[in-house]
């Protein structure tokens, strides 16, 4: 039953890693305006920035992955084949 559950939170595709990502980016955006309005001027927009690449290096992490998951399947596929 946890098996169950636990694929349910497993990035399979490219479509769902788009997915988390694009909800990562409307978080970070929220929160870069948010900095904004707490430091104005320069600071604000450095906290802006860190936000935005923060998700920039999440999501390439996140496609990497799925490059290499899919080439260790295939190549554990060739192996037992």
């Amino acid at each position: 039953m946890l098996a169950k559950i636990g694929r349910l939170f497993k990035i399979k595709t490219r479509f769902e890693a788009f997915l988390i990502i694009y909800a990562l980016a409307l978080g970070a955006v929220q929160r870069g305006k948010i900095y904004l309005v707490l430091y104005p001027g320069f600071g604000g927009k450095l906290l802006f920035l860190a936000c935005t690449c923060a998700v920039f290096m999440a999501g390439g992490k996140v496609l990497d992955c799925l490059k290499f998951e899919a080439a260790a399947k295939a190549a554990q596929e060739v192996e037992a084949g």
